[in-house]
């Protein structure tokens, strides 16, 4: 077990303290948010702009643009969120967790492709495609900006772009030397796959309360 020990914190040996200490704390907060986005809690968004606050600055010292900017984004669409969560659909009840329709598809696979080509510009913009985690970097920051559209407006298929984005961040991360965080994707993953089955189980079901 000390080799495990030795093997993850070794990873840290040029990294500043502080840069570890707010890792951690980006971590746990971005775990509560996707436990509260499974339960389908409003908490999911103060949690969200917690960690994803602190994973802007920390990305953008390692030079991850790409999720630099989709964790600013994941900013701004928090807000987005919690403003669209808290709307009523008469006196009582919450807007319901939906399927999405045409419209919002065609929505879906506009945004994928508009971020890849934005991300892309960027990369070049900055000379930073110098190793594979740039491009597969792209990739990922495509999916999961249209899996945080789609949670921010209550739509089921959001998990399966948050499960999909995960399973290529968790090698990403731990490549990159960020151990915590490939290990929060991995919980990630697998607490993205028991939201998109209680979501199911609450579909079209219009809430009464977003605290439980």
């Amino acid at each position: 077990m000390s080799h495990i020990f030795d093997w993850i914190f070794a990873q840290y040996d040029h990294t500043p303290a502080y840069l570890i200490t707010l890792e951690i704390i980006g971590v746990v907060f971005g775990f509560l948010s996707v436990w509260y986005a499974k339960r389908e809690n409003i908490l999911v968004f103060p949690t969200g702009i917690i960690s994803t606050g602190i994973f802007v600055y920390i990305l953008l010292i390692f030079g991850l643009l790409g999720d630099m900017l989709i964790n600013a984004y994941y900013f701004a669409m928090s807000v987005y969120g919690w403003y669209v969560w808290t709307r009523k659909v008469d006196a009582t009840h919450f807007i319901p967790i939906t399927r999405t329709n045409s419209k919002e598809r065609r929505w879906s696979l506009f945004l994928f492709a508009g971020t890849l080509v934005f991300v892309v510009i960027i990369y070049l913009f900055f000379n930073k495609f110098n190793t594979w985690t740039a491009y597969v970097d792209t990739v990922t920051t495509a999916i999961f900006f249209v899996g945080m559209w789609l949670m921010a407006r209550k739509k089921i298929e959001n998990w399966i772009f948050w499960i999909l984005g995960d399973v290529i961040s968790v090698p990403l991360y731990l490549y990159k030397g960020l151990i915590f965080t490939s290990f929060q994707y991995f919980l990630f993953t697998l607490i993205a796959i028991f939201g998109y089955l209680a979501w199911k189980r609450n579909l079209n079901k219009s809430p009464q309360t977003l605290l439980r």
